[in-house]
Formats: C-alpha cells, structure tokens, sequence
C-alpha cells in the first residue's frame, strides 16, 4: 500500500478564495497542497464579468455584505483591503480599468487575474491536483486531517474548506463544503440562490417577453433595500444589474417595487406639457425617457388608448394610474431562475462557529473555511472576489 502524502496545510477547492489562501500559506514556507475535483482550476474567475473578471471594488465597506452575523466580515476586510489586491495586480501589470461605480475590471480577459493567483502559488510552491474526487475525511488522534480519494490518501496538520457555494452547478459547484461543515459539528445557515433573475409567470410573463430585450435604467426595492441600476426584460422575467442586486435581500414571499423613471416625476412632466400647451402624445412624449417599446406596452396595460391622449386630455384617474404604473410598480415574483444562473449563494457555514480573525472554526482545531461557503453575500460589482481575496488571505496567514 502506498504511504499517505502529507502536507502541512491542504486546501479543497481551487477557486479564488483557495487559491488566495494557498499562496499566502505557500509564501509564509508551509507545504500545500491544493485538491480540486473538477478538471482545471478558476473556472468561476474565468467566467465572471463577462469573461473580463470583476476583481474588487474601491468602495468596499462591511454594509455591501449579508450575514446573519454582519460584524463577522468587518475584520478580514480591514486587514486585506481592496488595495492590498491592487497592489498585487499592479505587481503584474495587470491592465484594469473602473467601469463606473468601482467596478474594476481586466482590460484584457480574467485569465489574467487566475494567472497571478497560480504564478504567486508557483512562488509559494503550492502543490495543485485537479481531478481528484474526496471520498472521506477524518480526523486522526494525533490531529491530523486524513483526506480519502481514488489518487490515494493525502495528509496534513491544517485543513481548508473553499469549495463555494452551490451557484452555477455545470461549473462543479457542489454542496460538499457544508457536509464538511455538519460532519465537524458546525451549523449550515439556510441556502438560496442569489444575485440572481427573478422569474414571472402568467399575463405578467407575457408582457416580460414582449418585452424581452428592453432595458432601461430603474430603482427597485425591497425589505427595505434599493438600487439603483440598469433592469432587463427577458422571457423568463426580469434581471439585470438592478434585479441580481435586489434578489440578494428578496424571499420567497416578498414584493418588489420599481420606479421605471427615478429622476423625473410623471406628474410634474404632464403638468408642464400641460402648461406648455404640447400638441405630442403622452406616448412620445414619455419616449423621450423610456425605451419606446416600454412606454408603448406599459400605457397599454393601464388603457388602451391611453398612449394616443395629450397630456390635457387625462383624467385624475388616468394620472394616478401613471404615477401607480411607472413610479411604484409593484409585484411577486414566482421564483428566481436557481442556482443554474445565480452568481453566488446566499447563506452558508454559520459564522458563529468560525473566527473572523483566523477563519478557523470553534469547534475543531486547524479545519478553516474561507470565501463563498460561509455565510457571507456579496453585491454585485466585485464584492464576493474581495470577500475571497481577504478572507483567504487571513487565513492563509495561520493555517
């Protein structure tokens, strides 16, 4: 029988937080060892922000995550910060650009940024195995970790979980990082696809794919929580940057409310087409807000000759009914499209049991949980890569 490999630290999952994890350990002299079951690394780095890799945001603060437990990112955030990131990217001269917002993105593809993150591994010497199924892990009387796969037996002093979350299953996303979780005695906060689509059904439905393809710039709330993005008409429903950001707060039972024309008010515009005298209809008028399109089916749904009517010709009801439709337009969504096409998971490994200053968890000595699989959300616009980065740098500094 083959004698085990052993290592000092293993890490499951070469994903960014991984990665992150293992070179910072590689680089502090550890021998690591990094397993993955799918067959080549970084393949979420590689499909995110439209294969250009949104890596971190300069406007990073504790408030763009959700946590049962919102102080638990607050340590990892201030001690790895978006800077410290950039300070390594620009090591690599690495070509970025800031699409708004604090968005930063590569300039050329997001293979870049996963070839830093493997280079700085190949400066720590970190050892990368993909392929590699987990069969069992255990945990042996003289502490260590015993990892089983059909490659053999591998083992190690410290032991770290990146595996993510279930978001995007035909990437190899998997739940096995939370049965790691449960199996070592920690809780598993409930899970739900996030930064996701929502999905519609019946005549609203209908109207979304007649208008598939339509967007538009909007504010949408819910629970308290608004955005203000871009929305996106499509068959199945609504998405957009708008739509993910505010699935991240929405359940199953919630409405959404949506203002189609945040910066100017209905009522004051036909007020001073009014005054005005303006001989154009209501329905060109507002086309020169809205995408036509839009303003064609949305007067329609109120009245169906409503887009004909000038601006003096409507009712009281008539203007209430806009105001309603185009200000605070509210509805359930059925669902959301899963896990299928969300970008991360809500939920995840319960932080109570885990150390924000180590990421090593309470209840067992040198098993650690870094990135995507703790119950820690980020918006949409480079939060989740720097809530890897920090965490699996913390990490990687005493596993």
């Amino acid at each position: 029988m083959t004698s085990p490999q052993v290592f000092d630290c293993i890490v499951i999952g070469a994903g960014a937080a991984g990665l992150m994890c293992a070179a910072t350990a590689g680089q502090r002299g550890r021998r690591v060892l990094v397993l993955d079951h799918a067959n080549k690394v970084g393949k979420k780095i590689l499909m995110s922000g439209g294969g250009r890799c949104n890596f971190t945001n300069l406007y990073m603060e504790p408030d763009n995550y959700l946590s049962a437990n919102p102080h638990f990112c607050k340590s990892a955030l201030s001690r790895y910060t978006q800077y410290d990131f950039l300070e390594l990217v620009s090591r690599y001269n690495l070509a970025y650009h800031d699409k708004g917002a604090g968005e930063l993105f590569c300039d050329d593809k997001a293979k870049d940024i996963l070839n830093i993150l493997l280079a700085e591994c190949e400066t720590g010497d970190v050892v990368i195995q993909t392929d590699t199924a987990i069969t069992a892990i255990t945990k042996q009387d003289d502490q260590q970790f015993v990892i089983d796969t059909p490659l053999g037996e591998y083992r190690s002093h410290s032991l770290v979980v990146a595996t993510g979350g279930l978001s995007i299953p035909k990437m190899g996303a998997t739940g096995f990082g939370y049965k790691v979780a449960r199996q070592f005695g920690l809780k598993v906060k409930d899970t739900e696809p996030a930064l996701v689509p929502f999905t519609l059904s019946d005549a609203w439905l209908t109207v979304a794919q007649e208008l598939a393809g339509v967007s538009m710039d909007i504010s949408v709330s819910c629970r308290q929580q608004t955005f203000n993005e871009a929305l996106l008409f499509t068959h199945r429903g609504l998405s957009g940057p708008a739509i993910l950001q505010i699935s991240n707060y929405w359940y199953s039972s919630d409405e959404i409310s949506i203002d189609f024309l945040p910066s100017q008010s209905v009522a004051e515009l036909v007020e001073q087409w009014k005054t005005s005298g303006e001989k154009a209809t209501l329905r060109t008028l507002l086309g020169y807000y809205l995408p036509k399109r839009f303003v064609m089916t949305w007067l329609g749904l109120i009245s169906a000759d409503l887009g004909d009517k000038l601006a003096k010709q409507l009712s009281h009801q008539e203007l209430e009914k806009l105001t309603q439709f185009f200000h605070h337009w509210t509805i359930k969504p059925s669902g959301t499209e899963g896990y299928r096409t969300a970008e991360v998971t809500r939920g995840g490994v319960d932080t109570d049991g885990i150390s924000s200053k180590t990421f090593e968890a309470k209840t067992t000595p040198n098993l650690y949980f870094v990135g995507e699989v703790l119950d820690v959300t980020g918006w949409l616009g480079g939060f989740n890569f720097q809530w890897a980065w920090s965490s699996g740098w913390c990490a990687g500094q005493y596993v």
